[in-house]
């Protein structure tokens, strides 16, 4: 009975993130640049009274880039990966 759970603990692997292989540093560089341009967008949003050209008009677009472009760019962008140098031949 004991040897069963043995063998049920030795299969038990560490589970690895599905984005390790996937997100790249561009991807997290483009996801810091969405929230800087969040906080920017609210940041304006706040400035003055509500009825202010800056918090009514630019700050809903400045907020619209960064939902609507940057983050789902910053999710879907992927690297072309360059293939294996066996094509490319040296002649002399």
């Amino acid at each position: 009975m004991s040897k069963s759970k043995r063998k049920i603990r030795a299969q038990k692997t560490k589970l690895q993130s599905p984005f390790k292989d996937y997100f790249d540093k561009s991807n997290y560089i483009l996801l810091a640049t969405g929230v800087v341009i969040v906080i920017i967008g609210f940041f304006l949003m706040a400035q003055g009274p509500w009825d202010n050209p800056v918090s009514m008009t630019i700050s809903p677009l400045v907020l619209l880039v960064a939902y609507l472009i940057i983050f789902p760019l910053s999710i879907m962008y992927k690297k072309k990966r360059t293939g294996s140098k066996e094509n490319v031949s040296s002649e002399s």
